[in-house]
Parts: structure tokens; C-alpha cells; sequence
């Protein structure tokens, strides 16, 4: 039975607005592996974050990850993430449980992906040593430590501010995720030098933002973007200077808002350092708004005309000087969802009472329990957007037809790719799947 009943297909509001050039249409397509897609030579990338933090609050762990077939259809793992120290080093905070789950927590038989129990005296456990296991197990399969994120970017401008800072700050991120030598806490036996090494292939950074607009905690200088430029030119320095020592490759990436007027902060020299950017596709609307709107379309929907949409975002960037084939889309695991919706157009651009109810992570749900609501169902297919309506809950989110235009609109327009963000949202991997099978299209 289809879980996702279609809204009627006649009417202005499901046609579907014709895919514009952004520039040299991709050329066609091929499978290589019996998995993947090469257009104009390149590898498409499918990416997925992983919240360390839902191993323990929603018991999704690395064997959950793989029971889901997620990995088969990713090309990378996006690891979040890593802190930034009060002195604007890489470090594993020790007030904090990450050591414990990261590293330290000793799995039994059952939760472990190969099934084995953990030693108490082995020098890595916990997601880390899965996260080692489920590499061995999916060998295509890269992955990246992402440092920051909404909640840990704080102190990134410190980082970021002088050329001896960016030096010490990149070498420390170097030595802890990639060269693996892991702290030791609290007299446990895991920990020490190389003993994480090869399970991180690459850093990404999602500083949230060098250009204003982040957590209200985060230091601030009026010069952070063009002091993260020279961040990420620090980090592909001494990633290249790694690369020459241990003969293998590291990527580098950086995460971006989605947001057109956040855009203009950013300087298109990061374009020349990075393998790939993803763009934030979601967020376009949120708690902060009155009235119902989508917070993840394609494009601008016709009743909000000046709205937020990956188009624009994409098309920023594009104008900046961005690479196409550099530029990767994010999509939305979760919903955003308002409460006291009032009835007309099904809801859409309506008044509300306020946020949904917490669900998530504030008025956030996640696709696995948005695509079990009850409620009338839309596709817009004319702004690449879909919601769910019950008289009085109205909650907007990426279903897998959702993702199937914005698989096309990445090959039309010659983008990098898919991210998804975040995988525990999608415990069953049918977004996943959706994003790979759009990309062979």
C-alpha cells in the first residue's frame, strides 16, 4: 500500500515548473559498480550525517545504521561532531558523555555490528571502533568528522583569527581525528596515540556562521569571513602535507547555510580549497514564523514569492563563483510543523497558533513518524515541496517523490550531489534509497 496517498494531479498547484539550466546540463549518466552515478566523469556524492548523541538518546547505533542498508547506498558518512576548546583547538570535551560513547563504551555481542563483545582493556571501543568495523564491512564508503554544528561553533572564531591560531587549530584536528591519538579519561583503558587512526578519511567544517546569525553564544568578530576562508586554505595545507606523509587522500568540505541573504558572507577562494559544499536545503521556515510555510522546497512557491529555496541558494553560490560539480544539496530528514493551522488551502500559508508540539528537537519530527500521521497529504509538485494536514496540525517535509525532483535538479544542473541530514531520522534508509535511485535517473 502506498504510504504517501497523492493529492490530486490537476490544478496550477501540481504542475510541475520546467527545470532551468544553471549552466552546462550534465551530460548522461552511467552506473558504475552497480551502485553509482558518473556524470561528466565525476563520482555523485550521497552523504549522510550521523548524530553521535542519538546512539545514546535514541539508541541508534552504528549496527542500527547498517541494518537499515543505509551504507551501501552512501558514498560518505558525516560524522557530527567534533568540539572547539575555549582556545580554539580540536579536543574531546571531558565534561561532556562524547568520551564515553565515543570511544570508551564497551558494546556487548548483540549490539555490536560484527557481533563480537568488547574487551574492557581494548584501546578503542564505542562508536568509533563500530564505526571502524562498519568501513571494513563497506570499504566505498568515506568518512568525515564534522566539527561545529549549531551547538559547537562557539568558540570557531577564536580558531579562525590569526595565522598562528588557524596553524595550531587545523594541526590539533589533524592529530585527534585523523591521526587518531585519542585523550585518555577517568584512568579507562581506551585512548592514546594512533589509536583511531584511518577511520576518519576527511574533515568537514560546519561552522555555523562565520557570517552572523548563529547560537547566541558564539564568539563573534567582524572579520570571521574572511578569516574562515583562511581556515579552510589552512586546512587543505596541511591535509596535502598528510596526504604526502601517509600516501592516502583526505577530503575536505564545508557545510553552508541555505539562507540567500547568509550566502553573501561567504569569499569564493573557500571554492578552491574544498572537494565539496554542501548546502543547507531546510530551515527556509520554522517556530519563528507565523503562518505555515515550507521549510525545504525547491523552489519559491508561488503564495510566499519572497521565500527562501535550494534554487536561490544554489544560484547564490553559483553567482559567487561556486563550481557546480563542488556544490552538494542538502535534504531534510525531519519536518517542521505549526499547531492551530487555520483550514483554507489545506493550510498552507496560513495562520497559526504557534509551533507544533515537541516532537524531535523543539517543533521537529522525524520522516519515520511524519510518514505514519494521519491527515490529507499534498505534493506541490510546482515548488518541489509536500505537507501533511489534519485540521489542525500542519507539518511540511522531504517525502521520497520530494527527493526524486531533487535528484533531477542535481543532474540537470550538474550539482555534486545528495546529503541528507540526519540519518537516525530515517531508521528504515527509505530516504537514503530514494536519494540514490534519483541520482541514476
Amino acid at each position: 500500500m502506498n504510504a504517501f496517498p497523492s493529492a490530486p494531479s490537476t490544478g496550477s498547484l501540481f504542475r510541475r515548473r520546467p527545470l532551468l539550466a544553471l549552466g552546462a546540463v550534465a551530460a548522461a549518466a552511467v552506473l558504475i559498480t552497480g551502485v553509482f552515478v558518473v556524470a561528466n566523469g565525476r563520482n555523485l556524492e550521497r552523504i549522510g550525517y550521523f548524530a553521535d548523541w542519538n546512539v545514546a538518546n535514541r539508541d541508534f547505533t552504528v549496527k542500527e545504521l547498517d541494518d537499515s542498508g543505509a551504507p551501501e547506498h552512501l558514498t560518505r558518512l558525516m560524522w557530527a561532531f567534533g568540539d572547539v576548546s575555549p582556545e580554539g583547538l580540536c579536543h574531546v570535551p571531558g565534561n561532556h558523555d562524547q568520551p564515553w560513547e565515543l570511544y570508551q563504551r564497551r558494546y556487548d555481542a548483540g549490539e555490536s555490528l560484527d557481533g563480537r563483545a568488547d574487551d574492557y582493556e581494548q584501546e578503542l571501543a564505542g562508536s568509533l571502533h563500530q564505526l571502524r568495523l562498519l568501513r571494513q564491512k563497506h570499504p566505498h564508503l568515506g568518512a568525515s568528522l564534522s566539527l561545529g554544528g549549531w551547538n559547537w561553533s562557539t568558540h570557531f572564531s577564536t580558531a579562525a583569527r590569526t595565522e598562528e591560531s588557524r596553524e595550531a587549530f587545523v594541526s590539533s584536528c589533524l592529530d585527534l581525528w585523523l591521526r587518531g591519538d585519542l585523550p585518555v579519561f577517568e584512568d579507562e583503558p581506551q585512548g592514546g596515540d594512533g589509536v583511531a587512526a584511518g577511520i576518519f578519511d576527511g574533515i568537514d567544517l560546519d561552522w555555523e556562521w562565520p557570517g552572523g546569525g548563529g547560537h547566541p553564544d558564539n564568539v563573534e568578530h567582524p572579520d570571521d569571513a574572511a578569516g574562515f576562508a583562511l581556515l579552510v586554505a589552512e586546512f587543505r595545507r596541511q591535509l596535502d602535507e598528510l596526504s604526502r606523509e601517509t600516501g592516502a587522500d583526505y577530503t575536505l568540505s564545508v557545510s553552508l547555510p541555505g539562507g540567500t541573504a547568509a550566502s553573501g558572507a561567504y569569499d569564493d577562494a573557500v571554492f578552491d580549497h574544498v572537494d565539496f559544499a554542501t548546502v543547507q536545503g531546510y530551515d527556509f521556515a520554522g517556530p519563528w514564523n507565523e503562518e505555515t510555510a515550507y521549510h525545504s522546497n525547491l523552489y519559491t512557491p508561488g503564495f510566499d514569492p519572497d521565500a527562501d529555496s535550494v534554487d536561490r541558494a544554489v544560484r547564490s553560490y553559483l553567482d559567487m563563483g561556486a563550481p557546480p560539480e563542488k556544490l552538494v544539496m542538502g535534504v531534510p530528514a525531519f519536518g517542521r510543523g505549526w499547531q492551530g493551522v487555520a483550514p483554507a488551502d489545506a493550510g498552507r500559508g496560513q495562520a497559526a497558533d504557534g509551533p507544533a508540539d515537541d516532537a524531535y528537537d523543539g517543533p521537529t519530527m522525524a520522516f519515520s513518524e511524519l510518514r505514519e500521521r494521519e491527515g490529507r497529504r499534498f505534493l506541490d509538485e510546482e515548488a518541489g515541496a509536500y505537507w501533511v494536514y489534519d485540521g489542525d496540525e500542519w507539518w511540511t517535509y522531504d517525502n521520497p517523490e520530494v527527493i526524486r525532483l531533487k535528484g533531477e535538479y542535481v543532474l540537470e544542473q550538474g550539482l555534486g550531489g545528495l546529503m541528507v541530514w540526519n540519518l537516525d531520522m530515517d531508521p528504515e534508509g527509505e530516504l537514503v534509497r530514494a536519494m540514490d535511485d534519483s541520482l541514476k535517473s
